[in-house]
């Protein structure tokens, strides 16, 4: 795994091809990708997006949209996963690039607005903030150079999924305290049932427990080293991975190569008490029986350390205008008009997920919870490991981090070598940044 070159973006359906097609498909990708490349008709904006799972929801956005400002979203599709990013990099760079973008937050982001092919939204930012209709705490991870690049679309916190009825059954709480998280795990073990799912299956979850034990243990120490100011040879990121082996010790994973798509149905039918991911799965989780609030129910992890502020894991991809775009005026007024109301609540109930602006209500019963604790008791929002560090660098660490979950025990060589990586990859990008 750890050598491999596949690419597989976290809630992506199918793994990117390997770089080196990259070239031969992006021609042809971007002619698809770009269909609407001479403009959709007045009234409509054209968004395009990596993911079919987000067709219906933009569509009901569009719709909401064309009622409070005479505009209609219409969702696109890039059908050449494997080169989504190429596509859209590529096309920034020509008269043919899309009105609206799909995108990453955070460095990925960062990344895309280095181009200059997309558009300065702070103005909208600031009228949203205004308006309450955005969490204001989520600008950094839509920032560059002080400048908001994107709005935010959905609003995932990363959270640990459980059957109610499972937890029922065995006189099992939420846990509220790292020690009550152990026990759990532990009562869970001992009833026959796999406490904790974990996996390097599709190649990018296998980020996944690291941020979320490390974040528990030093939420600072998790931020700095995602930003390039600390180091992985550092005690603390060896204490997440040593504790991460004893987990392993004491057999509380699932078989590595269990899918989240496995592992949801494995989940509602009681073979698996724990599931980590993005608030996104839920709708998997459905699929597979999962009913919100009956036998489907999820928390924050606690932490470990008490003494720390209380966080959790967020995920927001980035909706983001193109300078060259053929419909570049209605682009900008519908990002003007993205984030009300009426807009976001069409949007996230249809996904099924959590929203950024904290006026519309709850998805559904797990979500509205969830939204409760993180907004009331002030948790600190840390943007997810895809998202944080230069691109390149997060998705070989992904494959470093993938090897130490098939071989836990070379937690120090895998720690050196991530190093080695982030040395490199951050000496390019703030040269980069000089330039």
């Amino acid at each position: 795994m750890s050598g491999s070159r596949h690419r597989l973006h976290p809630a992506s359906d199918a793994p990117l091809d390997r770089r080196t097609l990259l070239a031969a498909t992006a021609a042809g990708a971007l002619a698809t990708a770009c269909g609407t490349a001479s403009g959709q008709p007045p009234g409509k904006v054209a968004v395009l997006g990596d993911s079919a799972a987000w067709e219906k929801p933009m569509a009901a956005a569009g719709a909401a949209m064309k009622s409070v400002a005479g505009l209609r979203l219409v969702p696109e599709v890039n059908p050449s996963l494997e080169s989504f990013e190429q596509v859209v990099k590529s096309s920034l760079r020509t008269s043919k690039t899309p009105d609206m973008l799909k995108y990453w937050s955070g460095y990925r982001l960062q990344d895309l607005a280095r181009t200059g092919g997309i558009v300065d939204l702070t103005r909208q930012w600031d009228r949203a903030v205004g308006k309450g209709w955005v969490d204001a705490s989520l600008r950094d991870a839509f920032t560059y150079r002080g400048r908001v690049y994107a709005l935010p679309m959905n609003l995932a916190y990363w959270v640990f999924f459980y059957n109610i009825e499972v937890f029922e059954e065995h006189r099992l709480q939420v846990p509220e305290t790292w020690d009550d998280f152990l026990a759990t795990c532990e009562r869970l073990k001992k009833s026959g049932i796999t406490p904790l799912h974990g996996s390097a299956a599709d190649r990018w979850p296998a980020f996944i427990w690291f941020q979320e034990i490390l974040s528990r243990q030093d939420p600072q120490f998790y931020e700095d080293l995602m930003n390039g100011r600390e180091r992985y040879t550092d005690p603390r990121a060896e204490r997440a991975l040593r504790t991460l082996e004893s987990f392993f010790d004491e057999d509380w994973f699932t078989s590595m190569d269990m899918s989240h798509a496995d592992a949801a149905p494995a989940l509602v039918h009681g073979k698996v008490g724990m599931v980590p991911c993005g608030t996104w799965l839920g709708s998997t989780l459905v699929g597979a029986g999962g009913k919100p609030g009956k036998n489907l129910g999820a928390f924050v992890l606690p932490m470990a350390d008490p003494k720390a502020r209380p966080c959790v894991i967020f995920e927001s991809s980035a909706l983001v205008s193109t300078v060259k775009g053929p419909d570049r005026e209605e682009a900008l007024k519908a990002a003007g008009h993205w984030l009300r109301p009426a807009v976001m609540k069409a949007f996230s109930h249809s996904l099924q997920d959590g929203c950024p602006n904290p006026e519309v209500e709850p998805a559904n019963p797990v979500i509205g919870g969830l939204a409760k604790k993180v907004r009331g008791d002030k948790l600190r929002l840390l943007n997810r490991f895809w998202e944080q560090g230069p691109p390149e660098l997060v998705e070989a660490t992904v494959d470093d981090l993938a090897g130490f979950l098939l071989n836990p025990s070379s937690y120090r060589e895998v720690l050196r070598t991530m190093q080695d990586r982030a040395d490199e990859a951050w000496q390019v990008w703030r040269e980069a940044e000089e330039t």
